[in-house]
């Protein structure tokens, strides 16, 4: 048993080498310059690429700067605002409730813990757990999105089939200096290389340690 362990430990360790070798640096892709950009932004992200809801944002936020900005506006303007992100009615009802209750209860600050960022409206575990860490600096979960199930599961790192089983088996198999990094990094390589119809495993460095039934020879 401890032999076995000892090759877990080995092994995911040249994974998280091989991600940092791969993704220096690598951070979140949602543009924003402060907590309640990065809030409106994750919430704007449920079912929708980062690359759209960067196009979406650059003119949302400069038209609003403040949560009562958002909450002053009528409903219809702020859905015909981020309509193109997809599910915009209620995408709009959870950003005017998450930035009135900023206003009604957290003086117009965002929250810096999991506990009352999961009291906003149209706010999980991914999105606190975004603004957490991005915006925080706080690893308090790793972010599980449809990149980073997809990888978890070919690296046979979790076995768990849905985001919150993903999450605890993360959480419990790495560092929790990691935590914020993996994810970031992992997107970057669901996105780049370990796709869901065709991953380029010959040009992946972590194939030697892949264990997906899914692998393709070229």
């Amino acid at each position: 048993m401890q032999g076995g362990q000892t090759e877990a430990a080995r092994r995911l360790k040249r994974i998280l080498e091989g991600l940092d070798a791969a993704y220096p640096g690598a951070g979140c892709s949602l543009r924003h310059e402060n907590a309640l950009e990065l809030l409106v932004a994750t919430i704007l992200s449920a079912q929708c690429t980062d690359e759209r809801v960067n196009r979406v944002t650059v003119e949302l936020f400069a038209k609003y700067r403040t949560p009562a900005d958002y909450v002053r506006v009528p409903l219809e303007e702020l859905e015909a605002d981020i309509r193109s992100t997809g599910f915009y009615r209620n995408k709009a009802k959870y950003i005017q409730g998450a930035c009135r209750m900023l206003l009604e209860s957290f003086g117009g600050a965002v929250p810096d813990t999991m506990e009352e960022l999961l009291r906003l409206p149209g706010v999980a575990r991914k999105t606190a757990s975004v603004v957490l860490g991005v915006a925080f600096g706080k690893a308090e979960g790793v972010v599980v999105d449809t990149h980073v199930s997809r990888v978890a599961r070919r690296l046979d790192l979790s076995r768990a089939r849905t985001a919150e089983g993903i999450e605890r088996d993360l959480m419990a198999a790495l560092p929790r200096a990691r935590w914020i990094s993996f994810s970031h990094q992992v997107i970057l390589h669901g996105r780049a290389l370990c796709r869901a119809r065709r991953p380029l495993c010959p040009r992946c460095p972590l194939e030697p340690d892949c264990r997906s039934e899914e692998k393709t020879t070229g």
